[in-house]
């Protein structure tokens, strides 16, 4: 019996090598299989979702929206009810590091701005711009850059299965965790600077920490909660997508010289 099984397992390597390539040729042959599951492209989009929807959070200034008000006033507190004309009456918005206002041009026209208010990142005061916000801001920037990078390793994971002799699904699931991480802290350091002057004059005096008092938060914001819980799924995926590309019926498939591999 034993040399019937030595001669089987002998059959397997050889099919490895039929081709007349040595043993690091053969490594650098394995590169060129493609191997889809639906785990693992599942994770790839997700991921790749994950991370733009983050990124549009951030570059958008949905975060806060004030109550409605007349073009030209800078305080909540110089609006009376009465006093608004809801032809011209508008809610203005506030992201991290941008905002949008109404401007009066001329006559009856107005136009919409959204532009950064950011003009010295590192020398502007608190009252206008919160360093709650400037932490948030770097630390989010730092979560995005994790996330391109885990983009990229999801999309080469299709026929690249390891980097640094580790698991290409490992290193990324562990850089999606980082990353989440990352954005929880963020979430929370971004209310943590609604007592600014910069947001009183938005929300009202009773703005504080943790409290927006007149204002409602933006679409903006729960993009971000829902792209955070995403990339922790993505984290997770990380591990079934492992699973699905190492199991027995790829490995088969690879020794049966196939170099497209679709599985369910």
């Amino acid at each position: 019996m034993w040399p019937s099984s030595k001669s089987s397992e002998g059959d397997r390597v050889s099919k490895l090598y039929s081709f007349g390539f040595d043993e690091k040729e053969s490594e650098d042959c394995a590169m060129c299989y493609v191997i889809v599951t639906c785990r693992s492209m599942l994770w790839t989009l997700l991921t790749v979702a994950a991370t733009l929807a983050i990124a549009a959070a951030l570059i958008t200034p949905q975060w806060l929206i004030g109550t409605e008000r007349q073009p030209g006033l800078k305080s909540r507190s110089n609006l009376t009810t009465d006093s608004i004309d809801k032809s011209n009456a508008f809610k203005p918005t506030i992201g991290i590091y941008n905002r949008c206002t109404k401007e009066h041009h001329f006559r009856d026209l107005y136009t919409d701005k959204c532009a950064p208010f950011v003009d010295n990142f590192f020398t502007m005061p608190d009252s206008e711009f919160p360093h709650f916000w400037k932490a948030s801001l770097v630390i989010f920037i730092l979560a995005i850059m994790l996330l391109v990078f885990t983009v990229f390793t999801a999309v080469i994971s299709l026929c690249v299965r390891a980097m640094c002799r580790k698991s290409i699904f490992t290193i990324s699931g562990l850089i999606q965790s980082i990353a989440g991480l990352l954005l929880i802290v963020g979430l929370v350091l971004y209310p943590a600077g609604w007592g600014s002057q910069k947001i009183k004059n938005l929300c009202g005096d009773d703005a504080s920490a943790f409290n927006i008092a007149g204002c409602s938060l933006g679409w903006a914001f729960y993009t971000c909660v829902g792209g955070t819980v995403a990339v922790f799924i993505c984290a997770t995926l990380s591990i079934q997508a492992e699973v699905a590309t190492s199991s027995d019926k790829v490995e088969d498939d690879i020794l049966q010289g196939k170099h497209l591999i679709c599985l369910p």
